[in-house]
């Protein structure tokens, strides 16, 4: 032996002076160094200039003021020197379009103006189209009612012109013989009036004594002049032969005129049908 100290490894010395190194940093020789955690927010990364030029050309600008700014920021130049204020310049307030009613106000108020003008218009139509319609079929629902009261007046007269007809008496020959010429005009009133007198004497001779009565009626044609009416009519008729009375069914076709005049019905043509 020489006495001199064995050489340590040089592995162990290294794990000595970690451990010395490790234990100063935590304030305890030969202890290990506890690490503390610290949460911190990680900045977001710039976008590219290539990102924001992008997005600001999808971008529309439609007002024009933007659009300045815009060209502000990308040009120093014009940065530097900011656009004058309205205020600060009287002549420029001259130039505004709203000023004098000939910009965006005065077109708003052009356009109101027409939309007006539009709508007064088509009002205006709409009125005289109803007006029109209105009279129109007014009209017409006058000249079908009217039709239809003129037919059923027709049918009334003729029920009791026929009436008149079949009913005569011996007792009272003169005032029914009248009753009918009252109630006839144009070929029928001619051809009654003619053989009034012949009818009036065998009426009287053979003691006549008939009542009729109307079993139906209707309307063959018609307007509001002119009418032709089928009526059947049942009778019984006494005379000097058949006392106690016989009766009798008449079918009597009358053509009927509507007189200008008086507006009443009147016979113009009488016959039997059956």
């Amino acid at each position: 032996m020489t006495g001199r100290p064995e050489e340590e490894p040089v592995q162990t010395r290294r794990d000595r002076t970690l451990k010395v190194i490790k234990g100063a940093k935590a304030g305890t020789p030969g202890r290990p160094t506890q690490r503390r955690l610290v949460n911190r927010t990680v900045p977001r990364p710039e976008p590219s200039i290539e990102a924001v030029l992008e997005r600001l050309d999808r971008e529309p600008v439609a007002d024009p003021a933007e659009v300045d700014e815009l060209t502000a920021l990308g040009d120093p130049a014009r940065a530097d020197d900011p656009p004058a204020d309205a205020d600060d310049d009287p002549a420029g307030a001259d130039d505004d379009p709203a000023a004098d009613g000939t910009g965006a106000g005065g077109a708003a108020a052009d356009k109101a103006a027409a939309r007006r003008r539009v709508l007064v218009g088509l009002l205006v139509v709409l009125l005289a189209a109803s007006l029109t319609a209105a009279g129109f079929y007014g009209h017409r629902w006058y000249t079908v009612r009217a039709v239809a009261d003129a037919r059923e007046a027709a049918v009334a007269a003729a029920r009791q012109a026929s009436v008149d007809f079949v009913s005569v008496s011996a007792a009272s020959v003169d005032r029914d013989l009248q009753r009918i010429a009252a109630g006839a005009t144009g070929e029928f009133k001619d051809e009654f009036t003619r053989g009034q007198s012949q009818v009036r004497a065998a009426v009287v001779e053979n003691k006549v004594d008939s009542r009729g009565s109307v079993l139906r009626a209707g309307l063959v044609s018609g307007d509001r002049d002119r009418a032709v009416v089928i009526v059947a009519v049942d009778a019984t008729v006494k005379n000097a032969k058949a006392p106690e009375g016989r009766p009798s069914h008449y079918r009597i076709q009358l053509d009927m005129v509507r007189d200008r005049d008086s507006g009443e019905w009147l016979v113009s043509r009488l016959q039997f049908v059956g």
